[in-house]
């Protein structure tokens, strides 16, 4: 078993209205995972990157407002919005550009009721802002929590602790780049330079630092929270030198 980041499975408060759930996929690697939860000003909950639905979860979840908006922030971070939805059936479930397509075959995905664009929806404009980085068959909608000047990004930041990780996820996540001091997998990386990504990814990249967040939390390693702007600028740093 790995340590992770617990407590495990229970909404931990970064800022006023900024909770995060730590967990771990289930299986040989046991990928620590993380869920962002925004409380908007009308008093419902954002849910960034459900994580596995548990009773006493939602119940702790609950406890601090409606659940409103379920969010699937990229292609691959929707695993865990099927059993959400079906527990809270009036909540509105956002994807990533393509996700709809991406999943279409797929029986075990979740109605997704939009597809995040260029804006943000009128559900949570001006609260929360979003960009959008892409690579071939990939999107990542990157968002911040304008209030506290929260970033919350997904898969294109890692900085898993070796000492945190099972023996099998630490060579995986060292033979992929996710240590350290933070930055995208080798293979997204390669990725979004492709073609004209590299190109959109670098100006939206720019557009992130540019929003100078205070802390950035992402799904998989630790958060940013003492210089979290110079650190975003560091972890990215492989697409803002070419």
């Amino acid at each position: 078993m790995s340590e992770g980041y617990p407590p495990l499975e229970v909404p931990k408060e970064l800022a006023d209205g900024v909770w995060v759930v730590d967990a771990a996929l289930p299986g040989t690697l046991e990928i620590p995972i993380r869920m962002t939860v925004l409380r908007l000003r009308d008093g419902g909950l954002w849910l960034h990157s459900p994580t596995q639905h548990r009773a006493a979860l939602h119940a702790a979840v609950e406890a601090l407002g409606p659940i409103r908006h379920l969010v699937a922030p990229d292609s691959v971070h929707w695993l865990g919005i099927g059993p959400w939805q079906a527990a809270v059936p009036r909540a509105r479930c956002w994807g990533a550009p393509g996700i709809v397509a991406r999943l279409a075959k797929r029986n075990d995905a979740p109605r997704f009721d939009a597809e995040l664009g260029p804006d943000p929806p009128p559900e949570w404009a001006g609260e929360i802002d979003h960009a959008i980085l892409t690579a071939p068959g990939f999107a990542e909608v990157a968002f911040l929590h304008r209030p506290t000047r929260t970033l919350i990004l997904t898969d294109t930041v890692q900085a898993m602790e070796p000492a945190r990780l099972t023996t099998a996820m630490r060579f995986f996540a060292r033979l992929s780049g996710s240590t350290g001091k933070g930055g995208a997998p080798f293979y997204l990386r390669w990725a979004m330079r492709w073609g004209g990504h590299r190109t959109a990814n670098r100006a939206v990249i720019e557009r992130l630092v540019a929003w100078q967040p205070e802390r950035v939390i992402f799904a998989h390693g630790t958060i940013f929270e003492e210089d979290a702007t110079a650190r975003l600028k560091q972890a990215f740093a492989w697409a803002l030198r070419s």
